[in-house]
């Protein structure tokens, strides 16, 4: 399954500095030839795995209203280091702690603008033993510890808008946390302050048809991503390395120094797939009634290119073991495929369904994600991975 693309719009300001950035990052010349470096090839069946619910955290009835369980809109989830689980609701400006058993612990943080306030609550990781808070709109990072004491605050740039998904933390390891900055570089920080390792956005190869379709509309700017079009992944990794990745071919590519450097190369052996013509006018729906609501606007190009197939890859994450998370596109429903440090697959697994605007988080061998239900209810569901029969 392909989800239906969405639409993020941002001030006009800082979309054009973002782009500007873009045209200047570095060619991810890579991905021609990477002489010198044999791939890690993972053909044939995946080992045995499954994913095991542990619990899942959200109104149960209709009648639970007003319980700590009820979300008004989450934005991101992270486990903590004693295995609690913690939740940003953007809507309520304020973070909830539940246990494994799914019971409220403690909430805090309120909208404000003061010390433990937010304006805007998009993201939370840990560094070390603090959990990170990312509040765009004060252009601050917030520190907290576990028992929700607030640490203090680190400047982010303001003068930004846009979803949680993109607009996030990156957690790669037990204590690194990387940020993203207007010039779409990666700055990465610990649990002390930044760590100095700042990872140059790189340029996807620039032949084949759009990924995205840009609309412009009085001072706004709208980027509505192409169904089934190629697009360029990357998330940064442990150590100032950053995962790439063509979502057309299953090859990832783990490089140093702005792409100089190639240190692997994942390849994964699976059938390509085709779809249909339904498919691909439900796909883009979106796009065609936004911009009949909005008969001024200025779209390019005007009309998405149609691909030759689907996609292989919707999206990858490193987690803060290390681990290589890959969702992968299938017909019959997509599935997480988890790498080793070394590249090699260790199992695939149904993906569970995840809502609009946020992307999942991860832990040693745990998978959080968030669910909207038919009322657009929002939960957070934990999953461990089994690896074995």
């Amino acid at each position: 399954m392909h989800r239906i693309p969405s639409q993020s719009v941002f001030t006009l300001t800082a979309v054009l500095a973002t782009a500007c950035s873009q045209d200047d990052a570095p060619a991810a010349d890579f991905m021609i030839g990477y002489e010198g470096v044999t791939p890690v090839t993972n053909a044939g069946p995946a080992p045995p795995a499954r994913l095991d619910l542990v619990v899942s955290i959200g109104p149960k009835t209709l009648t639970d209203t007003g319980s700590p369980d009820e979300f008004g809109r989450v934005s991101s989830v992270a486990l903590g280091p004693d295995e609690e689980v913690f939740v940003a609701d953007r809507l309520n400006r304020e973070i909830r702690v539940f246990g494994l058993d799914g019971v409220h612990r403690r909430t805090f943080g309120r909208m404000g603008e003061g010390p433990g306030e937010f304006q805007s609550l998009n993201a939370l990781a840990w560094a070390g033993d603090r959990l990170l808070s990312f509040d765009p709109d004060q252009g601050r990072i917030g520190e907290w510890s576990a028992a929700g004491e607030w640490l203090g605050q680190r400047t982010n740039q303001t003068g930004v808008t846009g979803t949680p998904e993109n607009l996030r933390l990156y957690p790669v390891g037990p204590d690194e946390v990387f940020r993203r900055d207007l010039e779409l570089r990666y700055v990465g920080m610990n649990s002390r302050g930044e760590t100095g390792d700042t990872l140059a956005s790189l340029r996807g190869p620039s032949s084949g048809p759009p990924a995205f379709i840009e609309c412009r509309y009085e001072r706004s700017l709208a980027l509505f991503e192409v169904p089934f079009a190629p697009r360029f992944l990357q998330h940064p990794g442990p150590g100032g390395v950053l995962y790439s990745a063509l979502t057309s071919d299953y090859r990832i590519f783990v490089t140093r120094n702005d792409g100089a450097d190639v240190l692997m190369v994942i390849e994964r052996t699976l059938p390509g797939e085709s779809f249909s013509d339904d498919e691909w006018r439900a796909a883009n729906e979106e796009y065609y009634a936004w911009r009949e609501s909005r008969r001024g606007a200025s779209c390019d190009p005007r009309e998405p290119t149609r691909p030759a197939a689907k996609p292989f890859i919707e999206d990858l994450f490193v987690a803060p073991d290390g681990k290589l998370w890959v969702e992968v596109v299938r017909t019959a429903g997509n599935r997480w495929e988890v790498f080793d440090t070394e590249g090699k697959l260790l199992g695939s697994v149904p993906a569970p369904p995840r809502g609009p605007y946020v992307v999942p988080a991860f832990g040693a061998d745990y998978l959080l994600t968030i669910r909207r239900d038919s009322l657009d209810l929002d939960h957070v569901d934990l999953w461990r991975l089994r690896r074995g029969s």
